[in-house]
């Protein structure tokens, strides 16, 4: 089975001084996500982790985190989110990885991966309001980079489901750019993350113009990685 969440930002390998727990309703959150976590995934399922894995600022200072992440049953498919500095090129990652036992993390990035019936793709996305000639080359080239994930996925032959980090529409707002892939390459479902739960007013959980959208915050699920079951299911 396939099962989704988004911003983990563990703080393994950098300690109380990144930790989450400062905030209202993150207590105790990795010891909660470990238990929930084997609570619902078997070794034979997958998690997508949709961005905002862990606070590291490089792939070395990272390793507690992934051993971590190794620990729990289950591969998992890892996509880039705002606060992963630690991120480098794929080649990189899973060298690194590899070099040090870490063998159930895979990524997308340019590319997708087929679970089941379900071909996985997607990328980190951007803000909505990019006005800045910077802004708006990263918009560009993220739009690019999910279109170029949609085609992977669906040359892999399953009913393709998009990941993004940041939302590509909330309660009063969208990117059009990306809105307008999903929308062009007629993908049925998009799971999103980047709004806690404490900013949940600003959600979009339900369908917009035959896209479903659900947010997959960790802290918004509670800390228990949500079922994907069919590219129009609830989950």
């Amino acid at each position: 089975m396939l099962f989704a969440i988004a911003d983990l930002h563990l703080s393994i390998s950098t300690g109380e001084k990144k930790s989450m727990e400062i905030f209202s309703g993150w207590e105790y959150y990795q010891e909660r996500l470990e238990d929930n976590w084997r609570s619902v995934v078997t070794p034979e399922d997958t998690v997508v982790i949709a961005g905002d894995f862990c606070w590291a600022m490089g792939l070395e200072q990272s390793l507690p985190d992934f051993q971590f992440l190794e620990s729990l049953p289950g591969k998992k498919i890892m996509l880039k989110g705002n606060h992963d500095y630690w991120w480098s090129t794929v080649n990189k990652m899973d060298t690194f990885l590899k070099s040090n036992g870490i063998n159930s993390v895979s990524f997308v990035h340019n590319n997708a991966q087929r679970v089941g019936g379900i071909s996985v793709c997607g990328t980190r996305g951007w803000f909505f309001d990019a006005e800045r000639d910077e802004d708006r080359k990263i918009v560009l080239r993220e739009q690019g980079r999910l279109e170029r994930s949609i085609q992977c996925a669906k040359a892999l032959g399953g009913d393709p489901v998009a990941f993004l980090h940041y939302p590509p529409v909330s309660a009063n707002s969208r990117c059009d750019e990306l809105f307008g892939v999903l929308k062009e390459q007629k993908i049925r479902r998009c799971c999103y993350g980047h709004i806690h739960a404490t900013k949940r007013f600003r959600r979009v959980d339900g369908s917009v113009e035959g896209v479903a959208f659900q947010l997959i915050a960790a802290d918004y699920l509670d800390f228990t990685p949500i079922l994907i079951t069919d590219p129009v299911g609830n989950g």
